[in-house]
């Protein structure tokens, strides 16, 4: 076996700033999101994403799919906010199983995402120039195409 190509002193402080960024900005984020809300970021994740759906519902397939999580951290998930009545499961159809906001649920992120936005704004994009903001937007989607085009071995 080839020794490793071990990261040069320029690409390891590119990869460690982004990995100690990553962290830190989810950690102040979920932190906020909780005193704020009572949400954590998976209930955010799933309120959102289902907000955004034309019927305020989305076939669990769907839901996975667009937050990109494995099924069993989902199903996990769904059942503890089905349990605070947040969401609940429609019955299926020939395509299957619905996932859908209830009224607590829209009234939650309804009212938390205001605050979350404006903490993200404060927090994340005021950070940041113009331009910086162009680069890491470019940056993010240069990598996931990357990602993409390279499946997981």
């Amino acid at each position: 076996m080839a020794d490793p190509e071990w990261l040069t002193e320029r690409e390891q402080r590119a990869w460690q700033g982004f990995l100690t960024m990553r962290e830190e900005v989810t950690r102040r984020l979920n932190r906020r999101l909780l005193l704020d809300s009572g949400l954590s970021e998976p209930d955010y994740a799933i309120l959102a994403t289902l907000s955004e759906a034309s019927e305020g519902h989305l076939r669990i397939l769907e839901l996975r799919e667009r937050l990109m999580w494995e099924k069993t951290r989902l199903t996990h998930q769904l059942s503890r906010m089905i349990k605070r009545g947040l969401v609940e499961r429609r019955p299926p159809d020939p395509r299957g199983t619905y996932v859908a906001l209830t009224a607590k649920g829209r009234e939650t992120i309804l009212a938390a995402a205001p605050l979350h936005i404006a903490y993200v704004r404060r927090s994340f994009i005021e950070a940041l120039s113009p331009v910086q903001l162009d680069a890491l937007a470019a940056i993010s989607e240069t990598v996931l195409k990357h990602q993409r085009g390279n499946p997981e071995e």
